[in-house]
């Protein structure tokens, strides 16, 4: 049973979760993983909301029955995450480490009624005390925009978020000139 509901103001980050593994780790070490490569944009959210796909079986599966609030992340390789697997395809590919408060179970899964292709998309804690099935998460419109104004301005706070310069400052280019003819003489020596 849900202790504590995602509050209304909070923002939500639904997450696919691949296989009940993923679940068990997300119980009992507190984290769950995203590749770098497929990650979202901002990770700047209050919770995660777990969607099952079909690997959860025909009981289980394309539903959302668990929540956890997002307590940080963190940078890993994936060998760091999974140490007893170094020889694994994708072991030296980096890894968001998101960690997690407890896991809560939702008093009523929030269906998707038939097959979805989710990854991620944001949603808010009023969405999920109200949602019966998947498509009530959805943002729509002017609420859309502000949740992504807000994600922005999290971000910008957090540092999680640097839009870099089309062209670096000048001050980049005189260090960087500066180094190279350090290097030349350095080799010259």
């Amino acid at each position: 049973m849900i202790k504590r509901w995602p509050p209304p103001e909070a923002l939500v980050l639904v997450a696919l979760l691949p296989r009940p593994r993923d679940l068990a780790i997300a119980r009992a070490l507190g984290w769950y993983r995203i590749p770098v490569a497929t990650a979202p944009r901002l990770l700047t959210v209050d919770y995660l909301a777990f969607y099952q796909p079909a690997s959860f079986g025909p009981e289980r599966r394309w539903r959302i029955e668990y929540t956890a609030p997002l307590l940080g992340h963190e940078l890993v390789t994936r060998k760091e995450l999974f140490r007893d697997e170094p020889h694994h395809p994708r072991a030296e590919e980096w890894y968001y480490k998101l960690q997690l408060g407890p896991l809560e179970q939702l008093p009523q899964p929030i269906v998707a009624g038939r097959w979805r292709r989710v990854t991620f998309f944001y949603t808010t804690g009023e969405r999920m005390r109200q949602a019966r099935t998947l498509n009530d998460l959805v943002l729509q419109g002017g609420e859309r925009r502000t949740v992504w104004r807000t994600l922005r301005e999290r971000a910008r706070e957090s540092t999680a978020y640097r839009a870099l310069p089309e062209e670096p400052p000048p001050e980049v280019w005189a260090l960087l000139a500066a180094l190279t003819l350090q290097r030349g003489e350095d080799e010259a020596s």
